[in-house]
């Protein structure tokens, strides 16, 4: 609604600051390129760019010049991108790119990295392990570079709202002021502050559908995710390099009366498919009596076979997935002895 109603008075507010009139499309997805909105400009298969399309822009004396790109494939005025349909090719002086729609996946292949990033292969598990779905609570530690972030954002998005937590003071301005400029500011609401030591605070106290946590000791905020989840109860995972991390919140998590918990590891095995020749012995001539090597060949078979990958791509870390239970069927477990301590 909000973006929709800035798109209606542009024209009249262009005297205004450039982040009120930034109408790009992470939340409404649109047809044509407008002054302000940001896209992913794909040059080739390995070099993606996020460029935010502004006519003019400032040189280093201060002076205000117009906005030319420089990339691998020439020189684009940036004013030529506006009334272009996205998916568009566009013509640059010496080659051409073309112009996509931002999506959260693009935006994890070209952000800047502020942290170590979590990608799509692991974002996807992470959906869908959290059982994820429009109108859902959710609460995110750390907030990082914010490739989950968005994500997270489009999953619960129109109706659904992310908290999202960082310890880093910078790092969590600069993800707030991301959001706002991405359109999606409406639907998370960023907070500095140490979750493990502090909590996730009052506003968000059983309210959460859902925790996702991607901290150094995960296990110091497991207690915290619990007074954070609805009592009807909800989905926790977190996400840890080494195992180390892994046991010690599993044993965080059985022991607050978590169930159905397990751990796992997303690996990409990616088949190569090819087109190759095999040679075929043609058995009707094979001779009985003949003790020889005299085996006639047909002409080579042209097949398409599907080859597996002789390495798999390194590891990541490790997802830690469980279930808190509503309320009134909680059994916390001492992790340690066994007993029952409620």
């Amino acid at each position: 609604m909000i973006c929709e109603n800035y798109t209606n008075i542009r024209k009249i507010l262009l005297f205004r600051p450039h982040d009120l009139r930034d109408i790009m499309s992470f939340h409404t997805h649109k047809t044509s390129i407008e002054e302000g909105d940001t896209l992913m400009l794909y040059l080739s298969p390995s070099s993606l760019l996020t460029i935010t399309v502004n006519s003019l822009t400032k040189n280093k004396h201060g002076a205000t010049v117009e906005n030319i790109l420089q990339t691998t494939q020439g020189a684009l005025k940036v004013r030529n991108l506006i009334g272009q349909k996205y998916g568009s090719r566009i013509e640059l002086s010496k080659g051409s790119a073309y112009a996509l729609h931002p999506t959260p996946e693009l935006w994890t292949v070209t952000l800047p990295h502020r942290t170590q990033i979590i990608y799509t292969p692991d974002i996807s598990m992470i959906l869908f392990q959290l059982e994820l779905r429009p109108g859902c609570i959710v609460i995110e530690s750390g907030t990082g570079s914010g490739s989950l972030s968005h994500a997270l954002i489009r999953a619960i998005k129109p109706s659904g709202h992310l908290y999202t937590f960082d310890f880093h003071e910078h790092r969590a301005s600069v993800a707030r002021s991301e959001f706002q400029s991405h359109g999606v500011g409406d639907f998370v609401t960023v907070a500095h502050q140490d979750v493990c030591q502090n909590g996730f605070g009052s506003e968000v106290e059983r309210k959460a559908d859902a925790v996702f946590l991607d901290l150094p000791h995960p296990w110091e905020a497991v207690p915290h995710a619990v007074n954070a989840m609805k009592d009807s109860g909800g989905r926790l995972c977190s996400f840890s390099p080494c195992m180390e991390q892994v046991q010690r919140t599993c044993e965080k998590l059985r022991g607050l009366g978590f169930v159905e918990i397990s751990t796992l590891e997303v690996l990409i095995k990616e088949y190569q498919v090819s087109a190759r020749t095999m040679s075929v012995m043609d058995l009707d001539s094979i001779n009985a009596n003949d003790n020889g090597p005299n085996a006639v060949w047909k002409d080579p078979l042209k097949i398409v076979s599907c080859n597996a990958p002789l390495t798999l791509a390194g590891h990541t870390g490790y997802l830690t997935v469980a279930t808190l239970p509503p309320l009134l069927s909680r059994v916390p477990i001492d992790s340690v002895n066994g007993t029952n301590q409620g």
